[in-house]
Parts: C-alpha cells; sequence; structure tokens
C-alpha cells in the first residue's frame, strides 16, 4: 500500500488530491500535517486510510519524528504562505517560513536515510516579469522574480536541485501556475469574484459591484482537479530533479474571467479597483507551457475553464447558504 505524507494536509488542494486517491481502485495510506485541524471529514474515505496531526512545520525534531513512524512512500509537500500579497506585507514570515519548512522536511528524509520520494510544488510565480516573446514559458527559462513568494520559491527549488544531486534525495519540482476549484480561499482572486458574485444571486441581485485588484493581468489557469492529477503522476512517474511546470499552457485576464463569471451566474457586474489589492510590482502576463510535463506522463487538461467556474460559483452558493 502506497503511503503519502501530505503537508498543507487542511488546503484545498490536499482534499482534492485525497479525492482523487479515493477515486483510484487501490488502497492508499495518508499521513496529513498542518497546523490547522481540516475542516472536511478525514474519516469519509473508503480506500484512503486517512490520519492527521497537528504540527508547527519549523518544529525540526516534531517534523522528523513524525517522518520516522510513519515512514511514507511519498511526501506531497504543499505547506506554505502561498499568498503574493501576504508576502508583501509580511515579507519576512513569507521567506522564513517557505524556505525553512521545506528545508526541515528535506533534511528529515537525507538525516533518516529514507528512499522517500518528495514533490516540490513550486510557483510559476519564480519566473517574474517577461516579454511577449518568451510566452509561453518553458523549464529552461530564466527566473527574474519579483515579490518575496516568488524568492522563497525559488530557495526551495535551489535546494530541491542540490538535495537531488548532492545528497541523491528522491526530490520532483514544480512550477505550478494558477489554481481554480472549488474550496478554494477567497484570498485568492477567481475565489473572490465568485464569492461576491454568488453572495449577490442568493440575494437574486441582477447586479453586483465587485471589489478587484489590477484585472489587466493575465494568467494560466488550471482546475485543481486536473492538478492533483499531475501531483500524483508527479510522484509516481517524474524523473528525480527535474522541472515540471504544471499549467493549462493557456492565459486569461482577469478581466475576462469576472466577465464570465457573471454570465455564468446571470449576473450584470461592475467594479470598483480596491488599491489596497493592487501589488508593488505585478507579473503582467503569464502562461506557460504544458508540454514537457503532457510528453513525460501524459497528462492532458480534462476540465475546462468554463466548468471550473461554473463550480466555483456553485459551491460558494453552497458554502454561503449554510
Amino acid at each position: 500500500m502506497d503511503k503519502f505524507l501530505i503537508t498543507g494536509s487542511s488546503g484545498f488542494v490536499s482534499k482534492h488530491f485525497l479525492d482523487y486517491l479515493e477515486s483510484l481502485s487501490e488502497h492508499s495510506s495518508v499521513m496529513g500535517i498542518d497546523l490547522h485541524t481540516p475542516e472536511f471529514d478525514v474519516t469519509k474515505f473508503h480506500r484512503v486510510e486517512c490520519k492527521f496531526e497537528s504540527l508547527d512545520l519549523l518544529d525540526k525534531d516534531a517534523m522528523q519524528n513524525i517522518i520516522y513512524q510513519y515512514q511514507p512512500s511519498y511526501i506531497l509537500h504543499l505547506a506554505a504562505y502561498s499568498s503574493v500579497s501576504f508576502s508583501w506585507k509580511n515579507p519576512i514570515l513569507s521567506f522564513q517560513n517557505n524556505t525553512n519548512i521545506f528545508l526541515n522536511l528535506i533534511e528529515a528524509v537525507r538525516t533518516l536515510g529514507l528512499k522517500t520520494r518528495i514533490l516540490s510544488v513550486g510557483s510559476s510565480e519564480e519566473y517574474g516579469n517577461v516579454s511577449e516573446k518568451d510566452i509561453p514559458l518553458r523549464e529552461d527559462m530564466p527566473l527574474s522574480p519579483v515579490s518575496p513568494y516568488a524568492v522563497a520559491r525559488i530557495s526551495q527549488e535551489m535546494l530541491s536541485q542540490i538535495y537531488a544531486k548532492g545528497y541523491n534525495i528522491d526530490v520532483v519540482i514544480t512550477r505550478s501556475f494558477n489554481h481554480v476549484g472549488p474550496g478554494q480561499k477567497d484570498v485568492f482572486a477567481i475565489s473572490s469574484f465568485a464569492k461576491q458574485v454568488a453572495e449577490a444571486s442568493l440575494k437574486r441581485a441582477q447586479k453586483v459591484t465587485v471589489t478587484t485588484g489590477d484585472l489587466r493581468i493575465i494568467r494560466d489557469f488550471t482546475d485543481v482537479r486536473d492538478v492533483v492529477r499531475a501531483y500524483h503522476g508527479l510522484l509516481k512517474k517524474g524523473e528525480s530533479g527535474e522541472i515540471y511546470n504544471v499549467c493549462s499552457g493557456q492565459g486569461s485576464s482577469l478581466s475576462e474571467i469576472l466577465s464570465k463569471i457573471g454570465n455564468v451566474a446571470a449576473v450584470e457586474i461592475e467594479h470598483i479597483v480596491d488599491p489596497k489589492l493592487v501589488r508593488p510590482q505585478d507579473n503582467r502576463v503569464i502562461i506557460g507551457s504544458n508540454e514537457k510535463i503532457k510528453h513525460s506522463l501524459g497528462w492532458n487538461l480534462e476540465i475546462p475553464l468554463a466548468t471550473s467556474l461554473k463550480d466555483v460559483v456553485e459551491d460558494w452558493k453552497q458554502r454561503l447558504s449554510k
């Protein structure tokens, strides 16, 4: 039986990864660790034996003890302060947390001499501002971070490669582009838009004013359910020490996204830009190439963006109705 240890296991990506494991024919075991207790029921699964431990991943000894006791086959490292906006407001906390928790994790595997495979989840923010001629972004392109969060992710990536080459640790690396899907917190743009529109829809309003940041930026959005399939495939078949973009290969402006959400909810949308939501620096266009992961794993998108947006709006309606 495969044994997965998941950091950041209370988050929405972990929830969807567990759902994906449950959909498979084989049984598996999961140890989830996080500072916060999951809001979803970890006992509901039939094919997944799921346990949870509350743990501060900055506690090196506690981390090593859990890894030693559990002896995972695979580690999916999701834990992070993943908000770029948060990193601008709290640069020291963002950098230290995102870098040191990963270092504690991979050092525990090295110290214990385990053959565990680690998936180090990074970010498309690492690419930074690029010119139009560089689109779509490929894994062999230079990195030029423009936020404290992106610098921390590059540090994590470089540590991954050093441990893979220098210590022969089995680690696969992603640069994951923007996720979208049910259950995401409203600190992220699409989920925030969907929540505001869902609130208006539940009140049977015909028009809603949505608070936004800069709607001109273009991003590459992938449904979280496609993302977790990619993560599982990389854990199983990715090449150690290699970097893989996890992305759709298609770009949409936030203005287009907001319009599509309005169509989904049958609500007329106006918007107001909140200066607090506009970052000091921002990548204008981020669209990735997914050719490497498609070629290596045979991975392809299964869920179109229109379906993702519909599901996010419906999810918020359900959450707000409780």
